[in-house]
């Protein structure tokens, strides 16, 4: 079912991803947003996410992000979840519900659907591939549009290096990229570039790290008090678990940082073999079979301790 047959009769839209939102995200939700606005411009839609790095500022309708959650309609005709499950959405869950219609796409494994329409597709690296296949037709798209799909594409498949980046996902990019935007200043400012302090916590992180299990797994983790030292955002941590997976033998990273007492963000990476998205579900959290996350409780010994068992567990059933 394409987008414009799902809305057509909508009045009133509502858009929104996860917490803490990453580039396939934010190119999604304003990808969808400028996309709706050409095809339906006398309908009311609003875009509600958690203040997104500036870095994405390039990108059309980013000014218009509702950050404070807030708005005067009291039940939208239609409301879309982008790139997660609804229990993820954070302030915006609560418009979710309230929605007449409720649309979920997404591309995680562990999103089983919360809408009342699903299209998630797991074998697909990005939610703005997924939602580029749902588009009515090329008429709609335009120079902006395109620009906020491919950062999206970029962003999931680390430019294209990601496992399930397919012939399909290089055929979307090269349809957008014909467009016209700048895509290699696109890529640079958005993916590569980092701040100072960006490089400092990247820097730590690695001098921190420890190699386990006979070199296959490599961890860190970051205290509060080195994150407040360093007056680090939580964009500013972006790529440091990638970074920790391209070294040379290992093939399970986990990057941890302390959200409060007791209480760590874990990100998860594998190469090849180790399934992540397994392991953040039987903790409560989710994602892709080669990058997951999970919010734990414990010391940071008892949840590597725990992590551990479970990648253990498949390295023995695949006899690495």
């Amino acid at each position: 079912m394409k987008i414009s047959e799902i809305v057509k009769n909508a009045e009133t839209i509502g858009i929104s991803g996860h917490t803490r939102p990453d580039g396939d995200c934010i190119g999604a939700a304003l990808g969808l947003y400028l996309y709706l606005k050409k095809k339906m411009p006398e309908v009311t839609i609003h875009v509600f996410l958690e203040k997104p790095p500036e870095v994405f500022s390039c990108l059309a309708g980013f000014s218009e992000i509702k950050t404070d959650f807030k708005s005067d309609i009291g039940s939208y005709d239609a409301f879309f979840a982008l790139d997660t499950a609804k229990d993820r959405t954070g302030k915006a869950e609560k418009h979710f519900d309230r929605a007449k219609l409720k649309i979920n796409i997404d591309h995680h494994v562990s999103n089983s659907g919360t809408g009342d329409i699903n299209i998630i597709h797991p074998e697909i690296n990005s939610t703005c591939e997924v939602l580029f296949e749902q588009l009515d037709d090329l008429s709609g798209l335009d120079e902006e549009i395109a620009k906020a799909l491919y950062l999206g594409i970029v962003h999931d498949t680390g430019v294209f290096r990601f496992g399930g980046t397919t012939p399909r996902t290089l055929e979307v990019a090269g349809i957008l990229l014909g467009y016209g935007f700048d895509y290699v200043k696109l890529i640079n400012d958005t993916y590569y570039e980092k701040t100072y302090i960006q490089n400092q916590i990247l820097a730590r992180s690695l001098l921190e790290s420890i190699i386990f299990m006979d070199g296959r797994c490599i961890v860190c983790c970051l205290s509060q008090k080195i994150l407040e030292f360093y007056g680090i955002e939580p964009g500013d941590l972006e790529g440091i678990v990638n970074q920790l997976l391209i070294t040379k033998g290992v093939e399970c990273a986990i990057f941890m940082h302390q959200t409060k007492n007791l209480e760590y963000k874990v990100s998860l990476r594998s190469k090849s073999t180790i399934d992540v998205s397994q392991i953040a579900k039987f903790f409560g959290g989710g994602g892709h079979l080669r990058a997951a996350g999970v919010t734990m409780k414990g010391t940071f010994h008892d949840i590597v301790n725990n992590i551990s068992y479970h990648i253990e567990e498949q390295f023995k059933a695949n006899e690495l």
